[in-house]
């Protein structure tokens, strides 16, 4: 029994999967709704913290569905999609790593007694302010590029950081259907900036 519904798991995704890489936006939804908590839960075990958890999880779904075509349906879908989120954690574990800096620990090493603890300047050099303004522009006009639609999740989540149920209630919209439109929402997001730099 647990293997016919295993195979109809398998199935039932495949056929998810194919029509969210048609653009089927409820395709998606049912795919971030069946998957969404576990995903979650793996993420939060690594991580221990529930706003990067949350973070995370779309973050492991927008480059899940960004891959949809590469996905290769001998495997589970879930199998797939936890090694997303499993890579994703060891990445923001390893970012969060290279931003914490102890001030126990010698800087330089055993072998040196005498180390140089070298501080970040908090003050932008020229050329980083040019490139710090030029992504905000390139942002900006991408944004543009969104759908009215998304264009306003964007605003409300990123811009006015409400969280994901304060956009919903605002907005009257399922909690699921505010995820999976912001999911959309970078991924095309994603492409506008890439096409923008390339243009420009």
């Amino acid at each position: 029994m647990a293997k016919k519904n295993t195979a109809h798991s398998k199935a039932e995704d495949r056929a998810l999967i194919d029509a969210a890489v048609q653009g089927d936006e409820r395709a998606f939804e049912r795919l971030l709704g069946k998957y969404q908590k576990s995903v979650y839960y793996l993420i939060f075990k690594m991580i221990r913290n529930p706003e990067d958890a949350e973070d995370l999880t779309q973050e492991t779904f927008a480059k899940a569905f960004s891959n949809l075509q590469s996905f290769d349906s001998k495997f589970a879908f879930s199998t797939w999609l936890f090694k997303i989120a499993t890579n994703s954690s060891i990445d923001f574990i390893r970012r969060r790593k290279m931003q914490t800096l102890s001030i126990n620990a010698p800087a330089g090493g055993e072998d040196n007694p005498n180390p140089v603890l070298q501080l970040k300047d908090g003050n932008l050099i020229p050329d980083e302010s040019l490139l710090k303004k030029q992504r905000k522009e390139y942002l900006s006009l991408a944004i543009e590029q969104l759908p009215a639609r998304y264009r306003q999740l964007v605003a409300l989540r990123y811009f006015e950081e409400l969280s994901y149920e304060e956009v919903s209630a605002q907005l009257q919209i399922p909690l699921g259907t505010v995820k999976a439109q912001l999911h959309r929402a970078r991924e095309l997001l994603s492409h506008a900036l890439v096409n923008l730099e390339n243009k420009l």
